[in-house]
């Protein structure tokens, strides 16, 4: 397994074939994103089962890859829809995956996001607070 099918197989996923990550990831895996830390497959599992669970949509859409040995990167586009954010409407959140392989699988997966893009801009009174800070900033 390599950077580039990780990439493919998210392409791929929604709510019906969760099962195929089990294939990709390694009974010892790391997961970590702004808001998680999860050790091992099963927790990892239940994690993607909760989160596409809760979801209309969670689709990946893979801008470029790079590998070195057992560690790579993808960047990508994640357009999000969920009913109790920015009222239903598609997010669209820029992210990089670092990833690194332990006999074929992923071992070790850190996703980095902006969690004000994904979420408190997209919140009901906090989004707006949080827009007109960073517009303040940009000044």
């Amino acid at each position: 397994m390599d950077v580039q099918t990780v990439g493919q197989l998210y392409q791929q996923l929604n709510k019906t074939n969760l099962h195929i990550l089990s294939d990709v990831y390694h009974q010892e895996v790391i997961f970590e994103d702004a808001a998680h830390r999860l050790e091992g497959w099963p927790a990892l599992e239940n994690y993607f089962e909760s989160l596409y669970a809760n979801v209309k949509r969670c689709d990946f859409e893979i801008q470029d890859h790079q590998q070195s040995g057992d560690t790579g990167f993808l960047t990508w586009i994640m357009c999000l829809e969920h009913p109790k954010l920015s009222k239903g409407e598609v997010i669209y959140v820029n992210g990089v995956s670092h990833l690194k392989f332990s006999q074929g699988r992923v071992i070790y997966h850190r996703d980095y996001f902006d969690l004000g893009e994904m979420l408190y801009e997209n919140l009901p009174l906090l989004g707006s607070v949080i827009k007109t800070i960073k517009q303040r900033l940009g000044q």
